[in-house]
């Protein structure tokens, strides 16, 4: 395993390592992300995608995990120093590993016919990712972001979604209007103030879910385009959180189906 020590922060290695976990612009430019931990790179390799360049620590660099790595990643593995690891992770406590690879290109449709999760304007990492996990797990393999939400392919919300990604069908940038009178299955809307339960919902077959912003929920345009469902809270909230939201929606979804 050939390794190079880098330990200026001003390399070009490290400066383009640090501007594809920082600015989503320079990810688009560069058609590139950052995988950080050993589960992500590891899940990445179990689809067969390649890897462009590992960062670690000379700590990290005989850790088992990193060297089931290292086992399928034959490139150079660049060590840094732990200072300038910890400044560039958003992780923290994670075994040090960064790997830089290809945003994936699909030249896929979006299918009008098949279970299908929007996301309007949902801006916090943690939540997307958690609701691409929760979607993954439920079957749902078509992911549609409409502009104004977290950047799916960010470190941050990879992270989140712990793998989930590398099984699903991403649109990114969608705007909801050239798209929602296009499905031919029920579109659901989660809506705190609507009356009809979730739980009278038929859904046995293929359905889309719309799920909006944490703190203004989904447009009205979405409320007009779709059918409102509220989830039951016997207990008074509010409302809930919209990753716990959808995900009680997805599997309900399965619970019928099954």
């Amino acid at each position: 395993m050939p390794t190079i020590f880098l330990e200026s922060k001003d390399n070009p290695k490290i400066k383009h390592l640090r501007g594809l976990i920082e600015q989503n612009n320079y990810r688009k430019k560069q058609g590139q992300t950052v995988l950080e931990g050993t589960h992500l790179c590891l899940a990445w390799l179990q689809e067969n995608r390649k890897i462009n360049s590992v960062f670690t620590t000379e700590n990290a660099l005989k850790h088992i995990d990193l060297e089931k790595i290292t086992e399928q990643y034959q490139g150079v593995v660049f060590v840094i120093g732990e200072s300038l690891y910890k400044d560039l992770s958003t992780l923290g406590t994670s075994l040090a590993c960064l790997a830089i690879v290809d945003l994936p290109s699909s030249s896929q449709s979006l299918d009008f016919k098949a279970d299908t999760l929007i996301l309007e304007n949902v801006q916090d990492p943690g939540n997307v990712g958690t609701l691409l996990r929760s979607a993954a797990a439920a079957g749902i393999k078509q992911i549609v972001c409409t502009k104004g939400s977290a950047s799916l392919w960010s470190p941050r919300v990879l992270r989140a979604g712990m793998g989930a990604h590398f099984s699903l069908h991403t649109f990114e940038n969608v705007e909801l209007q050239d798209i929602l009178e296009q499905f031919q299955i029920p579109v659901y809307v989660t809506s705190s103030h609507d009356s009809t339960s979730l739980y009278s919902q038929d859904l046995g077959k293929a359905c889309a879910w719309i799920l909006g912003n944490e703190g203004q929920g989904v447009s009205d345009y979405a409320l007009q385009h779709a059918q409102a469902v509220t989830i039951p809270q016997p207990g008074g909230q509010e409302s809930l959180n919209v990753a716990i939201a959808g995900s009680i929606c997805f599997f309900e979804m399965v619970r019928q189906r099954l």
